[in-house]
């Protein structure tokens, strides 16, 4: 446990005794020698770069080894890399885990060659003959459709292998200085009880403080902060993106977001669909943005006062050990299995609350093997602190459900990576809400809100920055000034008159992790599919409880299996009719209406 505050670490001992362990050291050796076992076996197979391959007894052979071989060190390097990573993340300054790490990248870099080189004999197979031909390939059918989709979109065999290598001192060098000057950037912030230096983690987190006067310091700071580190900044956005526009563009996608699209599983019409309902919802967020000036007796929302707690008296405490039992119980409403699940995660102290100095900020889930997750988090001791523990358990509940598939079955999209943590959000905020005295309704609603807005119109905002981003930095790079004057605009047209337009956060780029990832570009819109997928999937839950339950953990363990249009079709459910996101959204706007009773009227 944390001295300083009570909260929880992780225990990462179960995977490996320590960082320095002799068995760690032996894992490592062994899936190095693992890899080498299947290069040399790829080589005796035949698989290779071909023009085409026929489908024989040999080809047959030759693919359900390989799948079987690639599950293996697949998993076996996920759980190092996840181990190690659990170091990088809740210390940065860590040097044992930042050797590891870029070890571990070089093994990373030898699996992607060997998976680039298996896509492109795929991509030559005639694969429906394969699949009607061998048992085991048409386990993985929908993987080898992608696997031969993508295989049309490969560079030349050396030119693969040369993006791979250059990715560790590229785009993924970018990506990871963006993490370390976060996570240590250490930020002087004067507040009402003198001066403080804070890391920038707990600088953010005065966003949730009461004082407006402190939030507005804590805002002011943080711009600094950034400004200050700006030109460091701006270089690794300009060298992922830049990564990524030459390497998409080589690979012959229109454009990195049709690659996205692809590996998100969804198609242009899905995501015009979602969008084009969501900007036609701005002005009923803006309603709620307005109606929370009103209940902070303020004209106009300023940046500094999205998070900011809607006073009531007689809140609930949210303490971790209060949100522990909260969430256990509740879960337990939907189902044994998940409350006991749940329950096992804070028991057997797979999560680490605490934000401290070095730790990067945020809150994601991973798997660490077999049914095992780690829960990373900066708890907060409000509701909102207990339903971001939620949702992130939500993602390791899903993970155990798809524990006892083969780890090329697991490759669960973004956009459905999305669904249990938003479903178990909802859990917690109904049953929450079912007790709660008006003030304490208001606050629960109010954090809901805010989660939706994040989801509908930063999500929005930061979509159409990237977008610009990804078309200029196609003709040069772009300076910190340029890309913070694309942040403030996208931020005009999203927000509106729901905040004053001369106190939003033009650093937003530099703030959110998820534009430096050379893997996962347009990492936004998949939150907001994965919200309003989730809400719709809790309507039909609601109308037949126990014909869904059985159904839902089905779905959760599939998502690997189908596109998300397939999927959601199991119930009933059509992603690419606006229709359908109009729905989800309308019980955003429930809430809404509420909250405006609630908060007493709006002013706008």
């Amino acid at each position: 446990m944390a001295a300083s505050t009570g909260l929880p670490h992780w225990d990462m001992t179960p995977i490996f005794p320590s960082l320095a362990s002799d068995e760690l050291a032996s894992e490592i050796a062994a899936v190095t020698a693992g890899l080498a076992e299947l290069t040399a076996s790829l080589d005796r197979r035949g698989i290779q770069w071909h023009e085409h391959v026929s489908v024989d007894s040999s080809s047959i052979a030759a693919l359900d080894q390989a799948l079987a071989d690639l599950d293996a060190i697949t998993m076996r390097l996920r759980t190092i890399s996840a181990y190690v990573s659990a170091f990088v993340t809740t210390d940065t300054r860590d040097e044992l885990a930042q050797a590891k790490r870029s070890e571990l990248q070089q093994l990373a870099v030898t699996l992607t060659k060997l998976r680039t080189r298996f896509a492109a004999w795929v991509g030559a197979l005639d694969i429906e003959m394969m699949l009607r031909e061998s048992a085991r390939a048409s386990d993985y059918a929908f993987m080898l459709r992608k696997t031969h989709e993508a295989a049309r979109h490969l560079m030349s065999p050396a030119e693969e292998d040369l993006a791979s290598e250059l990715n560790i001192t590229g785009g993924s060098a970018f990506g990871q200085l963006h993490a370390n000057m976060t996570a240590q950037l250490m930020v002087p912030v004067s507040l009402p009880a003198g001066e403080r230096e804070m890391p920038m983690s707990a600088v953010r987190n005065l966003a949730y403080d009461p004082d407006r006067e402190v939030r507005r310091r804590a805002y002011e700071a943080e711009l600094t902060a950034w400004e200050r580190v700006g030109v460091p900044m701006a270089a690794a956005m300009n060298g992922v993106k830049g990564h990524v526009e030459i390497v998409t563009r080589r690979r012959a996608w229109a454009s990195p977001l049709d690659a996205a699209l692809f590996d998100a599983h969804i198609d242009q019409a899905t995501l015009d669909a979602m969008m084009s309902a969501a900007r036609d919802f701005f002005p009923q967020m803006r309603r709620y943005l307005h109606a929370k000036a009103h209940a902070l007796g303020i004209e106009r929302l300023a940046w500094y006062d999205l998070f900011a707690p809607v006073a009531g008296g007689g809140q609930q405490e949210w303490s971790f050990e209060a949100s522990r039992e909260f969430i256990v119980r509740q879960f337990g409403a939907f189902s044994p299995r998940l409350s006991q699940f749940a329950s096992r995660a804070f028991r057997q102290r797979w999560i680490d609350a605490e934000p401290r100095d070095g730790k990067e900020d945020g809150a994601y889930c991973m798997w660490v093997r077999g049914d095992e997750s780690r829960v990373f988090a900066n708890f907060k001791p409000a509701f909102p602190g207990m339903s971001t523990l939620a949702h992130e358990l939500g993602h390791a509940y899903h993970n155990m459900l798809l524990a006892p598939r083969p780890m090329l079955q697991r490759d669960t999209p973004m956009t459905l990576a999305e669904t249990a943590s938003i479903f178990c959000e909802t859990i917690v905020r109904n049953a929450a809400l079912q007790s709660a005295s008006e003030a304490e309704q208001r606050e629960i609603i109010e954090a809901s809100l805010m989660n939706s807005c994040q989801l509908v119109l930063d999500i929005s905002s930061r979509f159409l920055f990237e977008r610009e981003v990804f078309e200029r930095r196609r003709r040069r790079e772009l300076s910190a000034r340029e890309l913070c004057e694309i942040m403030e605009r996208t931020q005009r047209e999203t927000y509106g008159d729901g905040l004053d337009q001369q106190a939003l956060h033009p650093w937003m780029w530099a703030v959110k992790p998820h534009y430096y990832s050379t893997g996962r570009s347009f990492y936004n819109f998949p939150y907001m599919f994965g919200l309003l997928f989730g809400l719709g999937l809790y309507s039909h839950y609601q109308a037949d409880p126990e014909a869904f339950r059985a159904r839902y953990d089905d779905l959760l363990s599939a998502t690997g299996l189908a596109d998300a249009a397939t999927l959601a079709q199991r119930f009933e459910i059509d992603i690419r009719a606006k229709a359908f996101w109009e729905g989800s959204l309308g019980i955003v706007k429930a809430e809404v209406d509420r909250f405006e009773v609630l908060a007493g009227g709006s002013r706008s």
